[in-house]
């Protein structure tokens, strides 16, 4: 069975890249490019770097147009399940692993992983983390998360989050290394564009009301009406029938179809960093893209118009001096951000986001050299610390307490033919159909 070996000058990093989603993908492949030791890094384009994508099988598959939307090339990429993943590590050689997937997935690859690398001198090096802010579910989700080579931390605040946690159930918290958010980048802003642009960036499941939603919509369009010299764009995730990592149940677009916007206000889809490059003002619930626009010192306005509630997110940016309403926008007001809190969130504004890598490829590479490889993985949960709970994680990816596949897990031993694959894409169409379509109108009946 091949081995993982040290990356040198003259061979390519190889990196496998799991993620569930369009946002998830854009944070493993865009990771990947980041921490590849640093020779490698600065000469990905002349392809010393090796990155194999997979995509885990779900109801947010991103479609091409979601892919090539991110701009990150992989050399292949390959749609799979859980099992047929793990069978894949356990018979190709790679020396990083990045797992972009929720908590669950997470836990469950690295129960996987020790399994099918029993036994072998040396392994890939495994990285994770998360997609952006961490509002939510702190202590569930760094030890689902538990257990990976490099947990990453996307700013100082979080990596003194996740260690209090660690440190604080007794696990290892050396893995915590604190990087930033790889999606950073693009140039800074230099003034008020002809015309003046203000962007809306939407989120699939914030807030998730019509009602809010149609709320936020309205006063968009007002404010499109207040002012007819500006532009306003409403930044749309996914188009009707894709998907992103959460369900989007009243999309935006079908909303607008009812009202009548002024011709100064336009729907727009495509890639953050190309809407961020004509933007005067962004405007979120939010959104990581607010990271995105603080990166580039774009004035960025984190709504309160909903309230601050951790619901909505938004209470991760008190103190940002973002946060701000509808009416205070169209009397004009301008956000000044908070330095200091502008510091520890990752965003690194100050000139210094080329470095902040540099410690995970520091360790990735002195773990690649390290005599004798890398020992087993080693998660917090086991099936003797969380009986009640890890089975059922496991499970859900048809994986046992050992972290085998259990009998009748879908994992083809060859590519299926011609009429298998037509079967199979109209059971997956089938699958996210009443996922994404049908299970909201029955929730929504249910609620009458």
């Amino acid at each position: 069975m091949p081995a993982s070996t040290p990356a040198t000058t003259t061979t390519p990093t190889r990196i496998a890249v799991l993620a569930d989603s369009d946002t998830r993908w854009k944070w493993g492949a865009l990771t990947a490019h980041r921490i590849a030791p640093r020779e490698e890094a600065q000469e990905v384009l002349s392809g010393a770097l090796s990155l194999s994508g997979f995509l885990l099988r779900g109801r947010a598959t991103p479609t091409p147009r979601q892919l090539a939307e991110v701009g990150v090339h992989a050399d292949s990429m390959r749609e799979v399940t859980a099992v047929e993943f793990l069978r894949a590590m356990a018979e190709e050689s790679y020396d990083i692993v990045v797992i972009a997937l929720v908590g669950g997935g997470v836990q469950a690859m690295l129960h996987g992983l020790k399994r099918v690398w029993e036994g072998r001198a040396e392994r890939p090096v495994v990285v994770t983390g998360y997609v952006g802010v961490v509002y939510e579910k702190l202590a569930d989700g760094l030890l689902l998360r538990h257990g990976a080579d490099l947990v990453l931390a996307n700013s100082r605040q979080d990596a003194e989050r996740f260690r209090a946690v660690y440190d604080g159930v007794g696990a290892d918290s050396s893995s915590v290394t604190e990087v930033a958010l790889p999606f950073l980048g693009g140039a800074a802003y230099e003034g008020e564009h002809d015309p003046y642009t203000v962007v809306f960036a939407v989120q699939p499941s914030v807030p998730d009301s019509r009602k809010d939603r149609n709320y936020l919509l309205n006063r968009l369009i007002q404010h499109a009406r207040l002012h007819p010299e500006r532009e306003v764009l409403l930044k749309l995730r996914s188009k009707p029938g894709e998907h992103t990592t959460h369900i989007e149940e009243q999309p935006y677009q079908k909303l607008v179809q009812k009202l009548d916007p002024p011709a100064n206000f336009r729907l727009v889809y495509g890639n953050m960093g190309e809407v961020l490059d004509r933007t005067d003002l962004l405007v979120t619930i939010s959104s990581t893209a607010a990271l995105e626009s603080l990166h580039r010192r774009i004035p960025t306005v984190v709504l309160t118009d909903l309230g601050v509630r951790e619901v909505l997110g938004n209470h991760h940016f008190v103190g940002s001096g973002c946060l701000a309403s509808w009416d205070q926008l169209d009397a004009g007001y301008r956000p000044v951000p908070d330095a200091e809190w502008v510091a520890r969130q990752g965003v690194v504004a100050d000139g210094t986001y080329e470095t902040a890598f540099d410690a995970a490829r520091e360790r990735i590479a002195k773990l690649l050299a390290r005599p004798g490889g890398l020992g087993p993985l080693t998660p917090y949960y086991t099936p003797a610390t969380a009986p009640g709970y890890l089975p059922g994680i496991l499970a859900r990816h048809h994986l046992g307490p050992d972290g085998s596949p259990l009998p009748g897990a879908p994992a083809a031993d060859k590519e299926p033919g011609p009429v298998r694959q037509i079967v199979r894409r109209a059971a997956r169409g089938a699958y996210r159909h009443g996922v994404q379509r049908v299970a909201p109108v029955i929730r929504r009946m249910g609620e009458l």
